[in-house]
């Protein structure tokens, strides 16, 4: 058999399933893409930043782009204490992209006849020569290949590691959205040009320009992405949040659309009287409001015989290191290595992908769970709070998050 004529397999229809897709699809591969939720995934997640590797992915995925082209550069950081004020700042070019342009862009370079939705897996089965993946319906889909790129709750990692379970780092990411033409102008100028850190105590801020409508980038036709790190306790805090205000609890997290407006309006609230007033007044102005759970993942193994998990299917992340889609882009780079180095032995290219990516995505989750280390004290002891306030400096914030790193080279240190 050769390279050309072998079967893939993709469960998962968002960014990193369809990046997977369009590579293999245009290196030969006959494949086709299985998304759970039988809707378009538009509109979905909101800022993404840019970091290197993420713009060739997409060029090898067929997208013809550069990163300039991507979204809104952003040319300085800025760090804004509780009360608003500026204590650092530092020209730093970042560029700052929507998951909604992300997405419609391999979306239109990819056969739409090869892609299904509302397709929930049941099962994986393997022989030595094939992958099967079942369906709740039934249906039985053979290849040679199966990768599992089916987010954080993946059914293939379940199968696979049954007794593996996210870690929940004791805090949440509340994220708004808000059109730039619902903010004061003359408060805003200077914060869409520039990648914004709030150093509030107790809490944590960013916030960014991304695209707008049609994925606008035109002055005045942008929005403005507000993500609020914030403490919340599993036991007392989280059932509260998950739960809809028609009392139904959502145990796998609350779809945005039945988010509580009590809750929401509760935390607009919080974070008026905590975070600088210009991130209060972005979260009163928002349009759409969500909310995520912040949890990491470290599994012990990434391959499968013929299958192979990639993105937040694998490791799990903190949105502070900013990696989520390009380490599942690292992911696919590393499988299409090890596709070319052992062109005629899946297992032996699976075996360098697993040893490959282990590396990387252990030095990852780390580094997440370093730049979270403050938010996570935040529920323990009063000594550790004030221990974790003592070794905070803005500017250090303000520069570590979402930094560019060489996560390759850093993970062989480890």
């Amino acid at each position: 058999m050769t390279l050309r004529t072998r079967r893939a397999l993709i469960i998962g229809g968002s960014l990193v399933g369809l990046l997977a897709a369009n590579q293999l699809h245009r290196r030969g591969w006959d494949l086709r893409v299985f998304e759970r939720v039988p809707e378009d995934l538009v509109g979905r997640g909101a800022g993404i930043t840019v970091l290197p590797g993420l713009t060739r992915a997409y060029q090898d995925a067929g997208v013809a782009i550069d990163e300039a082209a991507l979204g809104i550069v952003m040319p300085a950081r800025m760090a804004l204490d509780a009360s608003g004020r500026v204590v650092a700042e530092r020209r730093f070019t970042q560029v700052m992209t929507s998951w909604g342009k992300l997405f419609e862009l391999l979306r239109d370079v990819f056969p739409a006849e090869r892609y299904h939705k509302g397709r929930s897996l049941a099962a994986v089965e393997q022989s030595a020569d094939t992958v099967t993946a079942v369906f709740s319906d039934g249906e039985r889909v053979q290849g040679d290949l199966l990768i599992g790129a089916d987010g954080w709750r993946s059914t293939v990692r379940a199968q696979f590691l049954p007794d593996l379970k996210p870690r929940y780092s004791g805090y949440l990411a509340w994220r708004c959205l808000v059109d730039e033409s619902a903010l004061p102008r003359e408060q805003f100028d200077t914060l869409f040009d520039r990648y914004t850190v709030c150093v509030a105590p107790g809490e944590q801020g960013i916030a960014y320009p991304v695209p707008g409508p049609g994925h606008s980038i035109e002055p005045g036709k942008r929005q403005y992405n507000v993500v609020w790190y914030h403490p919340a306790d599993e036991v007392r805090d989280l059932p509260r949040y998950m739960t809809d205000d028609n009392g139904h609890f959502h145990a796998n997290g609350i779809p945005p659309a039945l988010f509580s407006k009590r809750v929401q309006q509760e935390m607009i609230e919080v974070a008026t009287q905590r975070l600088a007033p210009q991130f209060g007044v972005a979260m009163r102005q928002g349009r759409w409001h969500f909310f995520q759970a912040i949890y990491d993942l470290e599994p012990p193994q990434l391959a499968f015989g013929r299958v192979a998990l990639m993105g937040d299917a694998a490791f799990i992340t903190r949105p502070h290191t900013a990696m989520g889609v390009p380490k599942g882009a690292g992911d696919l780079r590393a499988l299409m290595q090890g596709l070319v180095d052992h062109p005629d032995d899946l297992n032996a290219a699976l075996t360098y992908f697993n040893q490959e990516r282990l590396r990387v995505g252990r030095t990852i989750v780390a580094r997440g769970r370093y730049l979270g280390a403050y938010m996570e004290a935040q529920l323990k002891s009063s000594a550790e709070r004030i221990q974790a306030e003592a070794r905070r400096v803005p500017e250090q914030v303000m520069m570590e998050t979402a930094a560019p790193l060489d996560y390759e080279a850093l993970s062989l240190q480890h």
